[in-house]
């Protein structure tokens, strides 16, 4: 609730924290929801596209993330966002979440920051 009303009026980030999530159930209920719309009539085969795949997704308005902060030092994506995940650029800590604090955050943004983002080929130097 403080975290909540401490950012009420932010909007340049979306931070996105989950719990008990898994990208793979995610992925299986967009995929059960298309096979849905295809049956019933609603939307054809060669119609879906990647776009499609995203809007049936569980928060399709959430945007893909810039970046993905890795903590405890494991160097895996443990089934998160790996759909959205396409084009995040990752960095690893060795902190622990609880221990995770300001700090750590901003030599994560530093690194971030330090990266260039080709997005598939197009080149965008992050922070410009």
């Amino acid at each position: 609730m403080e975290a909540e009303e401490l950012t009420k009026n932010n909007d340049g980030l979306t931070l996105v924290v989950a719990f008990n999530y898994g990208a793979r159930q995610e992925i299986t209920r967009a995929a059960q929801r298309i096979a849905a719309e295809v049956a019933k009539g609603s939307l054809k085969p060669a119609d879906i596209s990647m776009e499609t795949v995203s809007a049936f997704l569980d928060a399709p308005d959430i945007p893909d993330p810039d970046l993905i902060i890795r903590t405890s030092g494991e160097q895996r994506l443990s089934n998160f966002l790996l759909w959205q995940s396409a084009y995040s650029e990752l960095v690893f800590v060795p902190t622990y979440w609880p221990d995770f604090d300001r700090a750590a955050l901003e030599a994560a943004i530093r690194e971030y920051q330090q990266r260039e983002r080709r997005f598939g080929g197009l080149v965008a130097k992050t922070g410009s």
